[in-house]
């Protein structure tokens, strides 16, 4: 049982409040996954500044990522974020990504991209969000997620969100069944892994067929036929929002719509807290339905 909570923003007047919307939603969903939290925020001004690169580091000291990058890369600016470091630089997110694995390759890349920061750590939700500042965030879009582990270890390298692709991630409430086989397969293809959860597998897949020319709805119908198990998923990418649920679609998810914006959660305590809620359009996703809106 875990927590889902994303925004999509559609009036730019909400922007500055995303970070305050974002934590007071994730706050409602905490009791579903007390042992870990994540963040991805896209276009926070502070964390993605335009023109910059952006890539979120785990077991990496923020003092020595600058001392590690500063020759390689002199302007790099570096923000910590309880287990996460937040770099970012003038530079395309190639050349950082390359910059960081070769003057850090014990450190783990958990995002990357030009609007996208991931931040993530174990402990109590409330906590990780306040060691985050998640409440000063900005930007258009969120995702949050609260983990009760069952498939791996309780690390900030298994918290959600999963960020393998550039600007991309996915949070996950459920578990794959064959995560096993399919990890087997994509390795094989040459597909690197980070931790041993099973929702790590999903985002692979999905960031593999983005790669390979598919669009989000594609890569997630492709999701439903091969993924055994139980899934609510909550997709974002640099211009979308998407949802999908398993066939049985026992994991609970409800979307809420206005004119402002886009919204799901795991429990529609955690929509209540949105502006204007009360003239949503409020439903639940069908089974194996793909549910995308675009920026």
């Amino acid at each position: 049982m875990c927590g889902i909570v994303g925004l999509h923003l559609r009036e730019p007047a909400l922007y500055p409040r995303l970070g305050e919307l974002l934590t007071a939603m994730l706050g409602q969903v905490v009791e579903r996954g007390p042992d870990s939290a994540g963040v991805a925020v896209y276009g926070d001004p502070k964390l993605t500044p335009p023109g910059r690169a952006t890539v979120s580091l785990l077991e990496a000291d923020s003092d020595v990522v600058e001392a590690a990058l500063r020759d390689r890369i002199p302007e790099v600016v570096t923000i910590t974020a309880d287990a996460t470091t937040v770099v970012h630089a003038p530079v395309t997110a190639d050349v950082l990504l390359a910059a960081v694995a070769a003057a850090l390759p014990q450190a783990t890349v958990i995002g990357s991209g030009t609007d996208v920061a991931v931040m993530k750590g174990t402990g109590h939700p409330d906590h990780l969000a306040a060691s985050f500042g998640l409440a000063r965030a900005q930007g258009w879009q969120g995702v949050g997620h609260t983990r009760m582990a069952t498939e791996s270890a309780v690390t900030p390298a298994g918290a959600h969100p999963f960020s393998v692709g550039p600007d991309q991630c996915l949070v996950h409430n459920g578990s794959f069944a064959n995560h096993a086989t399919i990890r087997r397969e994509l390795r094989a293809q040459g597909v690197a892994f980070d931790s041993e959860n099973d929702s790590e597998v999903g985002a692979r897949f999905v960031a593999h067929h983005l790669a390979h020319g598919a669009d989000l709805e594609k890569a997630l119908r492709l999701l439903c036929e091969r993924f055994d198990g139980f899934y609510t998923l909550l997709v974002a990418t640099g211009d979308s929002f998407a949802v999908v649920r398993d066939a049985i679609a026992c994991k609970p998810a409800l979307v809420a719509e206005t004119s402002a914006w886009v919204a799901m959660a795991s429990e529609y305590r955690a929509l209540s807290v949105l502006p204007g809620v009360e003239s949503a359009r409020i439903f639940e996703p069908e089974p194996e339905e793909v549910y995308v809106w675009k920026r």
